[in-house]
């Protein structure tokens, strides 16, 4: 791949969908772009260059900016974030929230590890919290993480990757080689394709966003926007959370760091 061809990538990544690619990480572009190429019938990379450069066909865009975006996810990531929800936030609102269910939207949900820990927690806060009532919404830029989401199935490999195994034994059952989340866990997600660039107010509000270890991967300039957006998704009460090691420090003033909670920020103005 030639630097014309990794500036015309990391252009279409950014302007399409906020992401930062930088111009020394070939080889990453070319491992996530290499199974597109298979899959959409083209003999190379170059080949699915050239035609971006010839037609600027919308589907095979997005395509390629969809195999470009960083999908690392694991059932409960930074286990301690889970203990904290079940333990404090979720309680907490639940006195809060009397006549609504409390609305929690893992804004860039991947596969879908996260959203489900998220239900499963929600699960084990009831003695915690009696009598609140959930729901929860994943979003994703990707059809394809959005479509194995829904699906509820993942690998050995994937639920050995921070399930507890009393989870594991209680909403999962063991299906040709894989593992089927309960219908009644996969069910009480909702689901929908969002690009956190484009305009969220058709979202409504939520109490609890989580955009965890998200912000590293956009461009830094987009990083204020981002967050600025999903703020005013919040409820006055509501909290968003991102990565542990995330600073939100000169980004916006439109969400203010939560003493000795690092990664929980709640609406400037609340």
């Amino acid at each position: 791949m030639t630097p014309e061809d990794m500036d015309l990538l990391s252009a279409l990544a950014r302007q399409r969908a906020g992401l930062r690619i930088e111009s020394d990480k070939a080889y990453l572009v070319e491992s996530r772009l290499n199974p597109l190429a298979r899959r959409e019938g083209f003999e190379s990379i170059d080949a699915i260059v050239a035609a971006l450069r010839a037609h600027r066909e919308e589907r095979l865009i997005w395509a390629v900016v969809e195999a470009l975006t960083l999908n690392e996810t694991a059932f409960f990531r930074d286990r301690e974030v889970f203990a904290q929800l079940r333990d404090e936030l979720l309680p907490t609102l639940s006195k809060l929230v009397r006549k609504r269910p409390i609305r929690i939207w893992s804004a860039a949900c991947s596969t879908g590890q996260e959203v489900y820990s998220l239900a499963m927690t929600a699960e084990e806060a009831r003695d915690l919290a009696p009598g609140a009532r959930f729901e929860f919404f994943g979003s994703d830029l990707s059809d394809r993480c959005l479509e194995k989401a829904q699906s509820g199935l993942y690998t050995q490999f994937e639920v050995q990757r921070g399930l507890p195994i009393r989870l594991l034994v209680k909403h999962f059952e063991n299906q040709d080689e894989m593992w089927a989340i309960s219908p009644r866990i996969r069910q009480a997600v909702r689901w929908r394709r969002i690009n956190l660039l484009a305009d969220l107010s058709s979202m409504g509000k939520f109490d609890v966003i989580l955009l965890r270890n998200v912000l590293p991967g956009l461009d830094p300039s987009l990083h204020g926007r981002v967050i600025e957006s999903l703020a005013a998704r919040l409820e006055d009460d509501g909290v968003l959370l991102v990565g542990s090691g995330e600073s939100l420090e000169g980004v916006t003033g439109a969400v203010r760091a939560i003493a000795g909670r690092a990664g929980l920020f709640t609406r400037a103005a609340a």
